[in-house]
């Protein structure tokens, strides 16, 4: 599923494409199931034309589980038949993953958690890494008050669940009234978003909280700063300028074989799992990303193949 233009996702359609190519460091994977996240309707709408190199027909999609079917002559951690899953970030945006085939960079690429099924695996990569390079910068352990924002959509649920596996004591989530079940089945109590946050949130933890993982920015950050000990370990994906000024940290996600690992470690040990929004299958690649545009989404939404 590609585009040849930058617009609406009526413009995400079928495409009969060759083959991508196999460089020296490249493992080309047979995609099971890929991903859908709110940075691939960004792209198809034009958003980071300035912030990564873009070439039409253009693919989408970071996320993937599948079979590897070719590795270049460099590459020693894997071989043809592995079951991997991806965060496919390539320096550039073309061979994306919503497609049968996609050139992965090793780097990018870890061995797929075995319990779980190929939609759960693809699901995992952005998301589980994002939770989890973000609240291990802000060093999260034993003892710890996490508040995550949004702790039912994609990032935040497994940011719940990774807080907890790294150690920390009470995880905080916000959420709407609708999600607060789900937030607690998670092992998080959660909060109502909107005017007087800081003060439910102090209800819980009146000496406030050890570390915030914000994935909205604005007002939300502003609430954090109120709420956290040490502003240091105030982590946003949402908002760089405004973090920053107040004394925290702007992370964007990378590709790590090692970080993949542990997040399909602690799947394969019972302490992580994707919760599955909704499946569409791969030519239904539009509808999957307006359903993402349109926010709400509760855990993952995932193409398969």
């Amino acid at each position: 599923m590609a585009i040849d233009a930058y617009g609406p996702a009526d413009l995400l359609t079928p495409h009969e494409l060759p083959t991508p190519p196999v460089g020296p460091d490249t493992v080309l994977v047979r995609v099971r199931a890929a991903g859908v996240n709110p940075v691939d309707w960004k792209i198809r709408a034009g958003h980071l034309d300035g912030a990564f190199p873009s070439r039409f027909p253009l693919v989408p999609g970071w996320d993937a589980a599948g079979v590897v079917e070719a590795v270049g002559p460099a590459v020693a951690g894997f071989a043809v038949g592995d079951e991997v899953i991806g965060y496919v970030r390539r320096d550039d945006v073309q061979h994306g993953t919503y497609a049968e085939l996609v050139p992965a960079p090793e780097r990018c690429l870890a061995d797929k958690p075995v319990r779980a099924s190929w939609p759960e695996a693809a699901g995992l990569p952005l998301a589980g890494l994002t939770a989890y390079q973000a609240l291990q910068l802000a060093r999260t352990g034993a003892g710890d008050a996490v508040l995550v924002h949004g702790a039912s959509g994609g990032v935040g649920h497994l940011a719940v669940q990774v807080a907890r596996a790294l150690g920390a004591d009470r995880v905080i989530g916000t959420a709407s009234e609708a999600n607060h079940d789900f937030v607690r089945s998670l092992g998080a109590e959660p909060v109502a978003y909107g005017d007087g946050l800081a003060d439910r949130v102090r209800a819980i933890v009146p000496d406030g909280v050890d570390v915030v993982l914000d994935l909205f920015g604005g007002d939300a950050l502003d609430v954090s700063a109120e709420l956290i000990t040490r502003p240091a370990r105030l982590i946003s994906t949402a908002d760089p300028e405004h973090v920053t000024r107040l004394g925290g940290t702007y992370v964007f996600v990378k590709p790590s074989t090692a970080d993949l690992s542990v997040l399909a470690g602690l799947v394969d040990a019972g302490r992580l799992t994707v919760h599955l929004a909704r499946t569409f299958p791969l030519v239904e690649a539009a509808e999957a990303q307006r359903l993402v545009e349109a926010g709400h989404v509760r855990g993952k939404v995932v193409l398969t193949l």
